[in-house]
């Protein structure tokens, strides 16, 4: 819708209010979702909640936006039966396998169980189809298939697909980690651990708007990827420094830079991709983008719960040889947060210890990400988008006058 309604030149603004209302709502949300946590309505109502803003908002939706039909004419089930369904089917299938092998694993089944080889073989199994019922349009055509293979053959767009990906690990991590990390460290209930997270989206969300307004004016876009990437570099390794007795002020300076970093070019790429994509591919340009965003947050979110899940596991049932694994993994996931007031205070101290080093641990990940990042962005095109420059003079002055 944006890229309908916008110019190429007004694009990157537009879609940094994007960011800007996504960053509200990461704000609000929390600290909502916490209220409700916390009172006798339930965590449950951090859902139903959603349904009355959507219907709220229904309206606007339905009546304001204006329509935009690119092909008249066409009939909802005609449009319908042009749908990849196979291939929705079977990215759904890889994607779900995939996600419950990695989260499952160590944590709910072994990892060396029938069930999770089972798993990681059907996700194998189902990419290889889905790959193959892509590449030479199985089942579908080449111009209504799912995935736009066409602009994989381009390696800039690769790279701004894996920056996407990139981008959503380096966001989400801290969004996910931080507050558990003061539920931990400092007792926080979910309300004030929502709270912590202001530093890290405020200076998001300012640093996704200063990245759409200038990026729209200037014109080029590999600074912002290369700057970004090196500020989140520095403040992943320091977030990766943590410990149990880090003062709030020291936690909130790392965030704020790796948030700095991450927000200079984390919503950049749809505005670049819809520039460098032919204009009959904008929408599959979109896509594409999307789809590195979202499976940028589900792999990063599956991979750090198990790293975390696993990691301090295996260190607590260390310190607590006598405790059962399955106790353990409850009291790390908040089912049985009441295992840890049953320990001794030197207990406490060294299970709490083995829980902030494995939150630690899953910066790594930010380490790894951030330094990716870098290297991509060095490999990208030094080249001015979105600016188109007035005609000169001279071109005016040579036109002939209409009749």
């Amino acid at each position: 819708m944006v890229s309908t309604l916008t110019t190429e030149a007004e694009r990157p603004l537009y879609l940094g209010f994007v960011g800007l209302t996504w960053g509200i709502g990461t704000i609000l949300g929390p600290i909502i979702g916490g209220a409700f946590a916390d009172s006798s309505a339930t965590w449950r109502w951090s859902f139903y909640i959603n349904l009355c803003i959507g219907g709220t908002a229904a309206p606007v939706y339905l009546f304001l936006l204006p329509g935009y039909n690119p092909r008249p004419g066409i009939g909802i089930l005609t449009r319908a039966k042009e749908l990849d369904f196979v291939g929705g089917i079977l990215s759904a299938g890889a994607m779900t396998t995939l996600v419950m092998a990695i989260s499952f694993g160590g944590g709910v089944y072994r990892w060396d169980s029938g069930q999770i080889i089972g798993l990681f073989i059907s996700t194998g199994v189902l990419w290889v189809l889905f790959i193959l019922q892509q590449a030479f349009a199985l089942l579908t055509t080449s111009s209504r298939r799912l995935f736009p293979v066409d602009l994989v053959r381009s390696w800039e767009m690769d790279i701004l697909f894996s920056q996407m990906a990139i981008a959503q690990t380096l966001v989400m991590l801290p969004i996910y980690f931080i507050p558990i990390f003061f539920q931990f460290t400092k007792g926080d209930n979910a309300i004030d651990s929502g709270v912590r997270l202001l530093p890290f989206v405020l200076v998001l969300v300012f640093a996704v708007m200063l990245n759409g307004a200038m990026m729209a004016k200037l014109g080029y876009y590999m600074p912002w990827y290369l700057l970004g990437a090196i500020f989140a570099l520095i403040g992943s390794c320091l977030l990766h420094t943590i410990d149990l007795y880090m003062s709030r002020g020291r936690v909130y300076g790392f965030s704020v830079l790796a948030a700095l970093g991450t927000g200079l070019y984390s919503q950049a790429g749809f505005a670049v991709a819809q520039v460098k994509a032919p204009p009959q591919q904008l929408s599959q340009a979109t896509a594409f983008i999307g789809v590195g965003q979202v499976g940028g947050i589900k792999l990063a979110l599956a991979l750090s719960n198990s790293i975390l899940l696993n990691r301090a596991t295996d260190k607590i049932s260390y310190i607590l040889p006598g405790a059962a694994r399955g106790v353990i993994q409850q009291a790390i996931s908040g089912v049985r947060a009441s295992f840890f007031t049953t320990l001794s205070p030197s207990d406490r101290t060294r299970v709490l210890g083995a829980v902030v080093e494995s939150i630690a641990d899953v910066f790594i990940m930010m380490i790894a990400a951030a330094a990716v990042s870098t290297v991509l962005a060095i490999f990208m095109k030094r080249e001015k988008l979105f600016v188109k420059l007035p005609p000169s003079n001279d071109a005016e002055a040579t036109q002939e006058p209409s009749p």
